[in-house]
């Protein structure tokens, strides 16, 4: 019986089981392919530019050549811009604080774990004129002032009981004023915290009159540099500045620019004093402006218009004037809402003195504040000294991470 023909030709398939053997042979000796070039120059600052700020810590310390493209990124493609740090305190024990950030160079929202202050059952609070946070208590009174608030510093407190007053950092100064109850001697008693001195020092000058009825924090906006404190109330925009080397207040100056404005707000950038006003009223905000104001003369010149896309997204929202606050540093102003934390709105002041807005949402925290929070804000101009420290404190991993 005849045996089937076979339709595969063995010489070829001989063929080509000597040529894969080859190749393989080839690929044997050769070894593994070789690794893709390395980034360097141009190209590696430029692929930095879109690494979060945070994340650059550890891309610096992987060679020399890499931190000097670190660095040089930051200082020519994508500079560091300052942060907005929202701290919410739980209204109940262990009344613990947790911290979400925003940055805008790498638009990314982050939260923070960082050391807790002391423990008490007193309201975390925070000033607009810096990045201060502190805690008001009968037994003493807390405050930090470090960018990322790692650390706390303690002291007795002020010689008038004080329960909702303004506070700033004035120099080497910290000024606490009004905020105390009618049955004191002098509601609007001014006093000062010399950080050199550790002491407190009752002031001869008090708070003028106008802002009795304002006294609160909540109703006024305060800033301050390095040698004064400034006081403006939302509503009527009166602002009085205070001088504590000379103990002097001095004023009153109309900032409100325009009677449409129902909301101001004030805040250093860039070593200009800006104000922020809210047209139209709590229920329809038909816009947004920002002034520069002159000291001296108090004349306010117009710097720039919320646009009109960003407005709109304020509709259908009550934007009562004690719940909003502006902070700043570097050349941001940032303009905070305590009913809705997960929200960052700014005023980039550019070039000679125009401004550019922007706004960004954290989908984390896009449900407002809980009932059970306080929320506060700060600015801060962090960079990359404060990050390696703050990562210091803890895991890496958890210290600082994306939300």
């Amino acid at each position: 019986m005849n045996e089937p023909c076979s339709t595969t030709n063995p010489i070829k398939n001989l063929h080509k089981f000597a040529m894969k053997t080859d190749t393989e042979r080839a690929a044997q000796d050769e070894g593994p392919p070789p690794p893709p070039p390395p980034l360097f120059g141009d190209i590696l600052e430029l692929t930095l530019t879109r690494v979060p700020l945070v994340d650059l810590v550890s891309a610096s310390q992987v060679s020399r050549s890499w931190k000097r493209a670190v660095s040089s990124s930051l200082r020519h493609l994508n500079p560091i811009r300052p942060w907005l740090l929202v701290h919410s305190q739980s209204t109940r024990t262990p009344y613990a604080i947790s911290t979400r950030a925003f940055d805008p160079r790498s638009s990314v929202w982050l939260d923070i774990s960082l050391p807790q202050p002391a423990k008490h059952a007193s309201t975390l609070r925070s000033s607009s004129s810096s990045n201060l946070l502190f805690i008001l208590s009968p037994s003493k009174l807390s405050f930090s002032s470090d960018p990322l608030h790692l650390t706390w510093r303690h002291a007795a407190p002020p010689l008038v009981w004080r329960a909702d007053p303004i506070v700033a950092l004035v120099g080497h100064r910290l000024v606490v004023a009004g905020g105390a109850f009618d049955f004191d001697d002098d509601p609007l008693a001014v006093e000062t915290y010399d950080l050199r001195a550790g002491a407190w020092e009752a002031c001869g000058s008090t708070m003028p009159a106008l802002l009795k009825d304002s006294s609160a924090s909540a109703w006024l906006s305060v800033t301050a540099d390095e040698d004064k404190m400034y006081v403006t109330d939302k509503l009527s925009g009166v602002t009085h500045s205070y001088d504590p080397e000379a103990d002097a207040w001095h004023g009153p100056y109309d900032l409100r620019p325009h009677r449409d404005v129902y909301c101001c707000v004030i805040g250093f950038a860039s070593g200009r004093l800006i104000l922020v006003g809210l047209l139209g009223c709590e229920e329809n905000v038909k816009g947004v402006k920002a002034w520069e104001v002159e000291r001296g003369t108090w004349r306010a010149r117009e710097i720039g218009e919320m646009p009109p896309g960003m407005v709109r997204k304020m509709k259908g929202e009550r934007f009562c004037a004690s719940s909003m606050s502006a902070c700043g540093a570097g050349d941001f102003v940032y303009l905070n809402r305590d009913s809705d934390p997960g929200t960052a709105v700014w005023c980039e002041v550019v070039g000679g003195g125009d401004c550019r807005w922007g706004r960004a949402e954290s989908p984390a925290a896009s449900g407002g504040r809980g009932p059970a929070e306080r929320v506060v804000f700060t600015s801060s101009n962090v960079g990359m000294s404060e990050l390696k420290q703050a990562l210091a404190t803890g895991d890496p991993r958890n210290v600082i991470r994306s939300t």
